[in-house]
Parts: C-alpha cells; sequence; structure tokens
C-alpha cells in the first residue's frame, strides 16, 4: 500500500489540493494528515472540509498546535503562530472546531507512528530539527514501533538508527525512493504542503510504500501566489503571503 503523508497544510487550499492530486497521480491509495491543518493561511474552511471527507474515507489524521490554538484561541498573540489563531478560530464553525478537538496527538498502525511533533511529549510540540530530538522522539516510541513520521518544522529530513546508539541524518532527494527496511528504526520530517520554509516555494510531501518499505519525499509545484493573493485579500499578516512566495 502507498501512504501518501501531508503535514502543515496550514489553510492552503491550492497546495493541499495539488499534493493530493499528485499523489494520487503516484498511486496514493490511503491518506494520512499530520496536524496543521490551518494557521497562517486564508482558506480554514475549505481545507478542514477536505480533511474531513478524508477522515470519512479512512484517512489517518493528528492534531497539530495549530489546531488546538484554532480550537482554543490565546487571549493574547504573544507570537507570530498565535496571530491568526483568533482569526480561523471566527471563521470555523462549531463542527469544524470540535473535529480538530477531537483529534489524537499520535496514532500508530502496525509498526508505523505518526505525530506532528515529537513523540517525546506530543503536548509540548517540541521540533524535531536534529539528531539529539530526533533521537528523544524515535527512543519515545515503542520498541516494536520502526517508522515515526511527524511534521512541525517545516523541512524534508530523514533520520535512522543503524548499529550505533547514534542517530545519522540523511537529506532525501524529491522523487527518490529511499528504501526504509525494518531491521533498523526510522525518524522522517515530511516538510510542510502549505508553507515551505527552505528557500523553494513548492509543497512538500511524502509517500510511504509499506509493501516495498520505500519513503519517496515529493515536491510539488502550486498556485503559491494564488495563495498568497488570499491572504492578502482576507487582511493576514502579509508576511504569510510574501513567505509563500519565497517558500521561506
Amino acid at each position: 500500500m502507498k501512504l501518501a503523508l501531508l503535514s502543515d497544510i496550514h489553510a492552503n487550499i491550492q497546495a493541499f489540493e495539488a499534493c493530493l492530486t499528485h499523489a494520487r497521480e503516484h498511486g496514493a491509495q490511503q491518506f494520512a494528515l499530520l496536524g496543521d491543518l490551518v494557521g497562517y493561511g486564508a482558506d480554514p474552511v475549505a481545507v478542514v472540509e477536505l480533511a474531513q471527507q478524508l477522515a470519512g474515507q479512512g484517512a489517518l489524521l493528528v492534531k497539530g498546535n495549530h489546531d488546538e490554538m484554532a480550537v482554543r484561541p490565546p487571549a493574547e498573540a504573544t507570537t507570530v503562530g498565535d496571530s491568526t489563531a483568533a482569526w480561523t478560530h471566527a471563521q470555523l464553525n462549531d463542527s469544524q472546531r470540535q473535529f480538530l478537538d477531537r483529534l489524537p496527538l499520535t496514532m500508530g498502525q502496525d509498526t508505523m507512528l505518526l505525530v506532528h511533533a515529537s513523540v517525546d511529549g506530543p503536548a509540548l510540540w517540541r521540533y524535531v530539527y536534529d539528531e539529539r530530538a530526533a533521537s528523544a522522539s524515535l527512543d519515545a516510541a515503542a520498541p516494536e514501533v520502526r517508522h515515526v513520521f511527524g511534521g512541525h518544522v517545516h523541512v524534508q529530513t530523514l533520520y535512522y538508527r543503524g548499529a550505533g546508539a547514534d542517530l545519522m541524518k540523511f537529506l532525501p532527494t524529491p522523487g527518490v525512493a529511499v528504501p526504509v527496511p525494518k531491521h533498523r528504526r526510522w525518524l522522517a520530517t515530511i516538510g510542510s504542503v502549505g508553507q515551505p520554509r527552505d528557500r523553494n516555494p513548492q509543497a512538500m510531501y511524502a509517500i510511504f510504500d509499506t509493501e516495498k518499505l520505500q519513503l519517496t519525499f515529493q515536491r510539488v509545484s502550486y498556485d503559491n501566489r494564488g495563495a498568497a493573493v488570499a491572504i492578502r485579500q482576507a487582511a493576514l499578516p502579509a508576511f504569510f503571503a510574501d513567505r509563500l512566495e519565497l517558500g521561506r
């Protein structure tokens, strides 16, 4: 089975739809959404509605920090990430907010574990930026877990543990399948669908082939300028529109 892994959609319906289309064209049979459906972008309602449709079709979903903030926005915005939470909350209806609120922090399937941030305290929203953080996340997973997939950091990276105790870091090439056999333990941050931050505006996601045990990171062109225009028309901070155009 080919499982498409998508994270950090951030209310970017243009990127979301483009990645879903690309994944289906590449044989995806199931979808997993790894948190942060909303936040930053101009189309939270459309994104949540589409996520609800996918959930009804058997997609796997976990909660991200922006999903949580959209349900319970902070009383005062103190960070860039807080700045769209109240606006997003107001856009969503009760049913959509309840959908986000009920998402689990982690979800396991066979020897795979899905999480938005780190398995080491998923509700603390720790960033898995390096080998040390990846090791803490992987060590917190049950011993039988071979593959941990997450997002949150908006970059695509693969970590693995070989014969030694230290994790090794691997930077993947988009479109090239990477063998991820079960005799090792693996952790991947699959990047951001809706807000890339590696100076490349193309959307990110990955496909996990559960039979061949291969992971393929993908980049997808989409109407990022249209998504940026929507942010400006919604009177959201222009910084978020600029970021989509520049990919950073």
